[in-house]
């Protein structure tokens, strides 16, 4: 398997696919890096040479903001709107949707599984 910034790019897949390993880089930049590196995206990522890896691996470090720095960027902007108090960050914070969906129905990937309410006895006379 082809070794792009520490990550394993699956060596069937053609190399504009295969770019998309790469945590932060979707199919449009996959395309402008094979483009500005001078590869043909259909080519598969297994008949690349090291001179080629190693052109990819140089533009999307000094171009893009990919993996660990991405990551980081993300938690950091996160932990923002929560020191900032802002509704996002109160969003984030009560682990609840952030963009304005809906809570009474679905929101089972923010809010978790279900919690189960007991019922009220009744009073016996």
């Amino acid at each position: 398997m082809p070794r792009i910034l520490g990550v394993d790019i699956p060596a069937a897949k053609c190399t504009g696919t295969a770019l998309t390993y790469i945590y932060g880089i979707g199919d449009e930049t996959a395309r402008k890096v094979c483009s500005s590196a001078g590869i043909d995206p259909s080519v598969r990522a297994r008949d690349l040479t090291d001179d080629e890896l190693s052109r990819l691996g140089n533009i999307i470090e000094n171009n893009y903001a990919v993996e660990g720095t991405l990551r980081r960027q993300v938690q950091q902007n996160i932990a923002r709107l929560r020191d900032i108090g802002c509704y996002r960050g109160l969003r984030h914070r009560r682990g609840l949707p952030v963009r304005g969906q809906r809570t009474r129905t679905n929101a089972r990937t923010r809010k978790g599984p279900k919690k189960v309410v007991a019922n009220k006895k009744k009073a016996v006379p």
